[in-house]
């Protein structure tokens, strides 16, 4: 029989991967661009081949400190809830590891990322807590955020986390479904679509699954709109964190009017219609 690579292996350097994962170099600063147009970061590389891998091999152990294989370890496991680590020195791996394994499944890889586990609620996945001492958190609220202060705090040093990623939404754009998304040195905020709250209910699609799930996530007076967003790390002072979330939160005091919303300071980027789908 003819061995068959059938398992993502991502290979990465226990020295070095802290000070890379905290980097704000782009691939090109590396020499490593698949051409002209390739605008990746070298984080946003390392996040997509850890987080869709099924072994991570962490080399140079022995070269590394202490406290670098530690953090290693934490980048790793905050990134992806499943994959294997083999620690190893020269990337010796045995064949067995990676060869024939039948870890790869197309369909699940998406399933991989600790990320999309804890928001989404995989029913297989047991949250993290003590391995490494990785801790993953979902805040989930219902009325919007103000602009200018989840701004602010999407913009701040967020200790201990390690990678955040989820949807939310401002007072002053109610139609717009907006991603938050944190590897390491870089964070993003970008639009991903609509509400179904904002879209009238007469040109929602004819499927009944879509129609049932919609309604699913439906609560007044806001519909589907909501935060939901996974913070992973170790070391987060949850209770911190999740009290300057909550100060972001326009109170009930300001009412449920969207209109009255609509008149807040807002330092996020204009976004036009044809960058998210309607």
């Amino acid at each position: 029989d003819v061995a068959r690579l059938d398992t993502m292996v991502t290979v990465v350097d226990a020295v070095n991967l802290l000070n890379d994962f905290s980097s704000h170099d782009f691939l090109c600063d590396r020499g490593e661009t698949l051409g002209e147009e390739d605008e990746r970061t070298l984080v946003h590389l390392l996040t997509d081949q850890i987080e869709f891998s099924d072994v991570v091999v962490l080399n140079k152990v022995s070269a590394a400190r202490p406290q670098q294989v530690d953090a290693a370890r934490k980048i790793i496991r905050s990134l992806n809830a499943d994959a294997r680590i083999i620690e190893t020195d020269y990337s010796e791996v045995a064949p067995s590891d990676i060869l024939n394994t039948g870890l790869f499944d197309f369909e699940k890889a998406h399933e991989h990322p600790q990320w999309a586990k804890e928001l989404y609620g995989f029913a297989d996945h047991v949250p993290e807590t003590e391995e490494y001492g990785v801790q993953s958190f979902v805040y989930r609220a219902r009325r919007p955020f103000d602009p200018a202060k989840i701004h602010a705090l999407l913009n701040a040093t967020l200790p201990g986390v390690i990678r955040a990623k989820g949807h939310f939404w401002i007072g002053s754009r109610p139609n717009w479904v907006l991603e938050f998304s944190l590897a390491g040195a870089l964070s993003s905020v970008s639009p991903l679509g609509s509400w179904w709250a904002s879209i009238p209910q007469e040109r929602w699609p004819d499927d009944e699954r879509a129609r049932t799930y919609a309604r699913s996530l439906w609560v007044e007076p806001f519909g589907d709109r909501r935060q939901e967003i996974v913070f992973i790390g170790a070391g987060i002072d949850w209770p911190q964190l999740k009290q300057w979330l909550d100060d972001c939160v326009l109170p009930e005091e300001a009412g449920d009017d969207l209109g009255a919303f609509a008149g807040l300071a807002d330092p996020f980027p204009s976004y036009q219609r044809s960058e998210a789908a309607a």
